[in-house]
């Protein structure tokens, strides 16, 4: 199977099992679909069912899901803790291999389509499917939950529909159907029924309320345990792990006089969340994802070297190919490719600098702000990685462009402003680069006084490559300069380069003051 994807599709009904039963029936019934995995929630009243497998197969499977619910589900007699517009209330799509987020996002807008077409139930975008930036965030849509949109769906154009009538279906509301990356949904059940609590945590780590980023929240009073609850959604487990969000629960709850009494996840989790918990709570020391049984044993049954081996000619093996492609006599990729991937390996090795020094027991009083560190750096070098292929691509328009037809005094001129266009667009990339390693370049610089002194020779190798990236770059964008016509762009760029040649200048001058003061060890 080269194409899968995931959806997980949330039904308004978490109380009766024969119903749930029956939605699983007609979903697994489609050949290429499998149900991975059912929950149910009474208190939610909701249930949650994760399919995976072709996108095509996937999405005919939720829409057979979403006549079946139409069947079963009132929402005119529904009730539950969790906020609800329809009988089959989200449909997310979710690309896992050989599929990307834009291929969910018209494959969203499809089985949108189909939905109205097939049952008159009116269709929301959301996420990256959404059509309006209003409507990115599912709460936007879902305001007022089924009863509300009732009364204001005809009434307020804010309110139209994506597909569909601007009226609710009588018994079955509206759906929300869109793309978006892995979400791991993870409650914290609090020792109190107070509601009340619940909800100022919600306020204090949702993203939206200034709280942390990647994460929704709300209280939910869970009558039938006699408890409160915060439900949590995280858009993005790497940017704000799940650990990072229960010590921020804990912490909040501590200022009321409560504790959490556990946690939850409701349907599938990634092992590389898990794996990062553990790192976290276990504080294990140099610990790497290979030091997993079953993923060393997926490595070794695919043939595929590991990424953290540490046998001879393996991590060869993983740069080799990239390598090759430099080596080869074209003009992609280049200089401004080798700049960013510099800028990426600078990157990776401050995460790994600042990972290590806040397990150590030295650098206690920082662990924080190492935190912080750890998560830039992941950030940063995910960006650079991007514009390795970004440079690449951007100098081959400017090859493209110089290969249109010139022999009228017409295609001379629309030539022109081509090969214009794209050597402004080459000239850019790498600038954005350049601008990025200065900025890693100081974070790495500052990230100095409180690594462990154990691994600074790690954080000098990181510094110089940032460097090296942000100083390469600066010549592509120098080189790109000498081929446009626009003075006044040109200069423009040309002060922005020599700003940033000062910068690099006097952070390396902090550098090496900073390391002579640490004992000359840099």
């Amino acid at each position: 199977m080269n194409r899968v994807i995931e959806c997980v599709p949330n039904f308004s009904e978490g109380r009766d099992p024969a119903k749930v039963d029956a939605l699983v029936a007609v979903m697994s019934a489609v050949p290429g679909v499998y149900v991975l995995d059912r929950e149910m929630d009474p208190d939610h009243n909701r249930s949650v069912i994760t399919l995976a497998g072709e996108p095509e197969a996937v999405a005919e499977a939720a829409l057979r899901g979403v006549g079946k619910a139409l069947e079963l589900i009132d929402l005119t007699t529904h009730t539950g803790a969790h906020p609800r517009m329809g009988a089959t209330d989200v449909i997310p799509f979710v690309p896992v291999e050989g599929v990307t987020l834009e291929d969910c996002v018209a494959l969203a807008r499809q089985t949108g389509r189909e939905i109205w077409q097939r049952y008159h139930i009116p269709v929301f975008f959301y996420e990256a499917a959404a059509t309006r930036p209003d409507r990115t965030n599912l709460e936007a849509i879902r305001k007022g939950q089924f009863e509300g949109l009732r009364e204001e769906i005809g009434k307020n154009p804010d309110r139209m529909p994506d597909f569909g009538e601007s009226k609710v279906h009588p018994s079955a509301g509206a759906i929300a159907v869109g793309a978006r990356k892995f979400l791991i949904a993870y409650n914290v059940n609090l020792n109190t029924s107070d509601i009340s609590i619940a909800n100022k945590i919600a306020k204090a780590i949702r993203f939206s309320s200034g709280g942390l980023r990647y994460v929704k929240a709300m209280g939910v009073d869970l009558k039938a345990r006699h408890i409160a609850q915060v439900s949590i959604n995280l858009t993005d487990f790497e940017q704000t792990p799940m650990h990072r969000v229960y010590e921020m629960v804990k912490r909040e709850a501590e200022r009321y006089g409560v504790q959490p009494m556990g946690s939850e996840i409701v349907g599938l989790v990634p092992k590389k969340a898990l794996e990062m918990a553990a790192d976290f709570f276990l504080q294990l020391e140099n610990f790497s994802t290979q030091q997993v049984l079953e993923n060393r044993l997926a490595v070794a049954l695919s043939g595929t070297p590991p990424a953290l081996a540490m046998t001879t000619g393996k991590l060869a093996a993983l740069a080799r190919p990239f390598l090759d492609a430099v080596s080869e006599p074209t003009p992609t990729p280049g200089g401004g490719s080798v700049s960013a991937l510099a800028a990426a390996l600078a990157a990776s090795l401050g995460q790994m600098v600042a990972g290590i020094s806040r397990k150590k027991k030295s650098q206690s009083a920082h662990a924080e702000e190492l935190s912080t560190m750890v998560s830039e750096m992941h950030r940063a070098a995910q960006m650079f990685a991007e514009a390795v292929d970004l440079d690449a691509a951007s100098y081959e328009e400017v090859l493209a462009s110089l290969k249109l037809p010139g022999a009228k005094p017409e295609e001379q001129h629309r030539r022109q402003e081509a090969v214009q266009r794209a050597t402004r667009g080459a000239a850019e990339v790498p600038m954005n680069v350049a601008e990025a390693a200065v900025n890693l370049f100081e974070r790495l610089v500052q990230l100095q006084s409180i690594a462990a002194a154990s691994i600074h020779s790690d954080l000098r190798v990181a510094q110089l490559m940032a460097e090296a990236s942000a100083r390469g770059a600066l010549e592509n964008v120098a080189i790109n300069l000498e081929s446009l016509a626009d003075v006044e762009y040109v200069r423009e760029m040309c002060e922005r380069s020599s700003r940033l040649r000062s910068r690099l200048s006097r952070t390396a001058e902090n550098m090496s003051g900073l390391g002579a003061a640490l004992g000359g060890g840099l």
